[in-house]
């Protein structure tokens, strides 16, 4: 055997262990399995007679003259140095509980902040707050010294607020990445924003299945420099993805906000991302879709127009005219105090200013009556206009069903298939407003018909046009409806063969003949059938059906829970990054940016206790690491 081929001789292996009769030999004593000299304090690595031998004869040589070996002094000394070493252990581990509690107290504090989108400044104002309520609750003159001064102990100034932050969010995140990198696929929601400094902000939100419970959570807030083009978004998610030891083929479902630069047919997002992930499927927004379909033109939009024209001519020409309505509006005792103003954000609705506008309508004549401007004219003159009347009186019902459609379609933890059944649900209600949209009944335009005005072409054209646009956009869905109810009852699926087909289509790992069998093995059990009424769908594909007797169907099902069918996860997600970056907090840095949005949104819930210990054993090892 050549010289490079033996192995080194390890410590651990030689089992050497600490023999007892070494302390009042050589005056030392095994703490965790290492041997400590009571003079010095000074710690060995190996617990071997011949070290610390050479240690005590070389350092302490004249401690055997002082105390010779085998004298009652001698024992005496041994047991008081022995006894000094504990107490000083006790005290330094007493002060080191101290300080991991008031570390754990410190990130308590910094998480709450965080959920709450407050300053890291804000933190020095909790502990004032804290010792000015223990002054004047805590009677007992000792009791609050010692609860003052545990408070004081705790490190929460405006810099350690940033570190305990930094350390929160670097916790939750390792969390969601140890459970991510199991999950056997990951849909992916996408959109870009500008946050107040006006930096480009990429958001990746992600929903997977961790093998308890399908999970939404932030996946990453990117900064982008200059141009956002789909070749440079694809290098910030791929350069994440790698980074964090993730696998872009694993993504079944890519969602975006429609723009350009992700679903360019061959230079966008989606289409570079799904030549590295073949089971991916990319999906414009449905809710920003169904807005589309929703779009105003031509006479609709000038009266539509012409209201928010109005409503802005009371509230924005001038503070005085403003408060002159609001008090016209108590004066004749209105049901409510003021108009509300329409804001094209995506999420917000024109149904709720029109509703208002047509509620306040006698209140808004009287007030443009009593002005002596020139555009109250103008304004008093349209308002006496009773097509513009009926057609104010038609949108507010029509964006009413629409806005009930949006908030339907609104929220966390909506899978793909649930928004395509409120859309589907949404297109057989347009043929119920087609139908209804006549003198004799308008059941579903309350308004209209309690104005007592004409119906016009434009109304039922744009019902029609409604129509249309929704069937052109979702009627042809990219996901199986057959698929889809499986999901939802796989007991009502018929055609085994069919469907096993389109299954395979959507996921082709799939076996195609064991799918056939598992279908007709489900629909043929009694208690699966009971468990789905009693579980709900969700319950029944995850801790029903068995994985090892239904790999392939279960494998479908929650393959299609996974996916995402919005960005409005994204969309909230910059409402929470507004709220963070004001304008007051303008020089906030990107990566801590990313890190008070992840605690704000996370639904994990760190270990403080655990945290704070692993924080103080790093500051001890950068503290040796100086020495």
């Amino acid at each position: 055997m050549s010289l490079s081929t033996l192995k080194k001789r390890k410590v651990d292996s030689e089992n050497r262990q600490f023999n007892n009769e070494w302390t009042e030999k050589y005056a030392f004593i095994a703490v965790d399995a290492n041997p400590v000299c009571l003079i010095c304090n000074e710690c060995l690595a190996v617990s071997k007679e011949y070290n610390l031998r050479r240690h005590f004869n070389t350092t302490h040589a004249k401690f055997n003259t002082t105390f010779p070996p085998g004298s009652a002094a001698r024992k005496q000394k041994i047991s008081g140095l022995t006894l000094c070493y504990e107490q000083r252990r006790r005290i330094l581990f007493r002060a080191c509980t101290d300080q991991e509690r008031a570390t754990a107290a410190s990130l308590r504090v910094a998480w709450i902040l965080g959920k709450k989108k407050k300053p890291f400044t804000d933190s020095e104002t909790v502990k004032e707050c804290m010792l000015a309520s223990i002054e004047e609750v805590v009677t007992d003159e000792k009791t609050r010294k010692s609860v003052i001064d545990s408070i004081r102990q705790i490190p929460i100034s405006d810099t350690s607020n940033i570190r305990r932050v930094e350390s929160l969010a670097s916790d939750v995140f390792e969390t969601l990445m140890d459970k991510l990198r199991k999950a056997e696929v990951m849909s992916l929601a996408v959109d870009e924003s500008t946050d107040n400094s006006d930096v480009a902000q990429l958001c990746l939100y992600v929903r997977f299945y961790d093998g308890a419970c399908f999970h939404e959570d932030l996946l990453g807030l990117i900064p982008l420099e200059g141009q956002t083009t789909g070749e440079i978004l694809f290098a910030k998610i791929s350069a994440f993805f790698e980074e964090n030891n993730l696998d872009l083929a694993r993504i079944n479902m890519l969602v975006t906000d429609g723009a350009p630069s992700m679903v360019g047919r061959d230079q966008g997002l989606a289409a570079r991302m799904a030549a590295v992930a073949p089971q991916m499927r990319s999906l414009h927004c449905l809710i920003h879709q169904s807005l589309l379909c929703a779009k105003l033109s031509g006479e609709l939009k000038e009266t539509m127009d012409s209201v928010m024209a109005i409503i802005n001519f009371i509230r924005c020409t001038s503070s005085l005219q403003h408060r002159l309505f609001r008090k016209l509006l108590a004066d004749m005792s209105a049901e409510y105090k003021d108009l509300l103003i329409h804001n094209d954000i995506r999420w917000l609705s024109k149904g709720n200013a029109l509703k208002r506008f047509c509620e306040l309508k006698e209140e808004i004549l009287v007030f443009l009556q009593s002005s002596k401007l020139k555009k109250a004219g103008k304004f008093l003159s349209l308002m006496g206009n009773n097509e513009f009347n009926a057609t104010v009186c038609f949108l507010s019902d029509v964006f009413y069903h629409l806005n009930q459609l949006n908030m339907e379609l609104q929220g966390r933890d909506k899978t793909v298939f649930e928004l395509v059944e409120k859309l589907r649900a949404f297109q057989r209600k347009l043929s119920l407003f087609s139908a209804d949209l006549c003198p004799e009944k308008m059941l579903h335009f309350p308004t209209l018909r309690k104005s007592g005005l004409q119906i016009t072409e434009v109304m039922s054209g744009f019902i029609d046009s409604l129509k249309n646009n929704f069937a052109t956009r979702f009627d042809d869905f990219s996901i199986s409806s057959e698929v889809m109810r499986f999901v939802k009852d796989p007991f009502c699926v018929n055609d085994e063969a069919d469907f096993a087909l389109k299954g395979k289509e959507l996921v082709p790992s799939l076996d195609e003949s064991f799918l056939q069998l598992e279908l007709i093995d489900i629909q043929s059990s009694d208690d699966l059938q009971q468990s789905l009424q009693q579980a709900g769908y969700e319950k029944f594909w995850t801790h029903v059906v068995s994985q090892e007797k239904f790999p392939h169907s279960r494998g479908l099902a929650l393959f299609l829970l996974t996916m995402f069918g919005s960005t409005y996860t994204c969309e909230s997600s910059f409402s929470h990054m507004n709220a963070i970056k004001t304008h007051n907090r303008i020089s906030l840095t990107d990566q801590n940016l990313q890190h008070c949005l992840r605690i704000a949104l996370s639904t994990y819930t760190p270990d403080f206790t655990a945290l704070a210990k692993c924080l103080i054993q790093f500051q001890y090892r950068q503290i040796r690491k100086i020495k």
